[in-house]
């Protein structure tokens, strides 16, 4: 039996831990149909995961596509295949990387600045304090940063998708010698809009 409980006690555990979060969504999402709501707590939200994230975003993303389009020119010149830098280029940020990086980022630095702060208020004992003012703390705290996050992060996946490609237009056409017209041609002609589709859900 003992090695049927140290198989049972983890996936026991992880269900539970998927139960607590289907729980967590969805009393979340059922605040959103009950006043009061908090518009400011929400811009506020925004700002600060959708703005304040865009610097770090976009280093990333344009280095990404950098390194790609020249990764790719040295791959590609074993088989005499260098004209497709900018097809791959693209395909590969929208489709993969620019979400893939955008969402690492926003994990690394918004969630756990949300995890520290909320952490902090309960140490602090703040939200006893909104209890205690007849306030939610799921519909004053919780609510508005999940809210702000499902909105911003496809405006941030765009954001990422564009700078990564520019990244990439820039090694092909600075470092490669890429025709800066036919590298932007070749970009545009290969996306269709199920790719951008994609990457922004």
């Amino acid at each position: 039996m003992k090695p049927l409980a140290s198989i049972g006690r983890p996936v026991l555990a992880a269900l539970a831990a998927v139960g607590r979060m289907a729980i967590f969504a969805g009393e979340t999402v059922s605040h959103l149909a009950r006043p009061p709501w908090y518009p400011r707590e929400f811009l506020i939200q925004m700002l600060h995961i959708g703005y304040f994230s865009l610097p770090v975003v976009g280093l990333t993303t344009i280095f990404t596509g950098g390194a790609l389009a020249l990764q790719i020119y040295a791959g590609g010149a074993r088989f005499s295949a260098e004209a497709v830098v900018p097809q791959i280029v693209a395909i590969g940020m929208v489709r993969e990387l620019g979400p893939v990086l955008v969402g690492l980022m926003i994990a690394a630095r918004v969630t756990s600045s949300i995890a520290a702060e909320i952490a902090t208020m309960k140490v602090t004992e703040q939200i006893d304090a909104l209890v205690t003012l007849s306030t939610n703390p799921m519909k004053y705290l919780t609510l508005p940063r999940v809210l702000a996050a499902t909105l911003v992060m496809p405006v941030l996946v765009g954001v990422g998708d564009v700078i990564g490609i520019m990244g990439g237009y820039i090694g092909g056409v600075e470092r490669l010698g890429f025709n800066a017209a036919t590298y932007l041609r070749n970009t545009v002609d290969f996306l269709e809009a199920l790719d951008i589709v994609s990457s922004l859900t």
